[in-house]
């Protein structure tokens, strides 16, 4: 790789700035060296979630350790519309895709509720928050989403904020005509998918009656979670986001 041809991002949990020395930590370093190959000398791009993207010159390193030297700032970091997504954990492969699509999407926060029909009652965290860090560092995103630890939907909505409005994806709405989200108020925003077997009656008349709740179909077909959580994302930020 030329030092010149930086198309390896990284991200770091550290401060970036000019001439500033970031550590790379074993799994980091092994990525680098041992996996991509790279050489002290050659340039990888940076990013840490707060300070935008920033080209570095890795300084030293092998397979175990290394470190890379912060040049200049190649894009300032992009804040995501304040648009929550909370989704009912589903399969495990299709809930690390759920969280991957919402951070490539533009989703600020990703809230894993516990419904009455979720198949999963626990959730792994840690591991659902590293695939947001991956899928930023690969589609050039500055931005990394919390992704929230799994929590009872009645306690959400419980403390929920009266400032923010509601998504809710109401399947029981399929087939009518779906509500121009364009037509909707600006703001903060959350959107609600509900688990493959949908939200409880008892959960979508308490959904429906919140008053900052905007029911709304996803068109003439039921779809699969993770497929709903995709497709109301991208209605959304087409609508009301950073697309337009």
């Amino acid at each position: 790789m030329h030092p010149m041809t930086a198309n390896i991002r990284l991200f770091v949990d550290h401060p970036l700035g000019k001439a500033q020395s970031v550590p790379l930590d074993r799994d980091q370093a092994n990525y680098i060296f041992a996996v991509m190959r790279l050489s002290v000398g050659d340039q990888i791009l940076l990013i840490n979630g707060r300070d935008g993207e920033w080209l570095a010159t890795l300084n030293e390193g092998n397979k175990r350790s290394g470190e890379a030297l912060c040049l200049h700032q190649t894009r300032p970091l992009q804040t995501p519309p304040d648009l929550w997504l909370v989704f009912a954990p589903i399969k495990k492969a299709r809930t690390d895709f759920i969280v991957e699509k919402a951070t490539e999407l533009g989703a600020a926060a990703i809230f894993p509720v516990q419904t009455d029909y979720t198949n999963s009652d626990r959730i792994k965290q840690d591991r659902l928050q590293t695939h947001a860090i991956e899928a930023t560092e690969q589609c050039g995103g500055t931005y990394v989403p919390q992704v929230h630890d799994l929590t009872p939907m009645k306690k959400l909505l419980d403390t929920w904020p009266k400032d923010r409005h509601i998504l809710f994806c109401d399947e029981a709405k399929v087939g009518e005509t779906p509500t121009p989200i364009n037509t909707l108020p600006r703001g903060k925003w959350a959107i609600f998918i509900g688990p493959e077997g949908g939200f409880s009656d008892t959960e979508r008349a308490r959904l429906s009656a919140h008053p900052n709740a905007h029911s709304i179909s996803l068109g003439p077909r039921i779809l699969r979670a993770d497929t709903a959580a995709v497709s109301a994302l991208t209605l959304w930020q087409m609508a009301l986001g950073d697309w337009i």
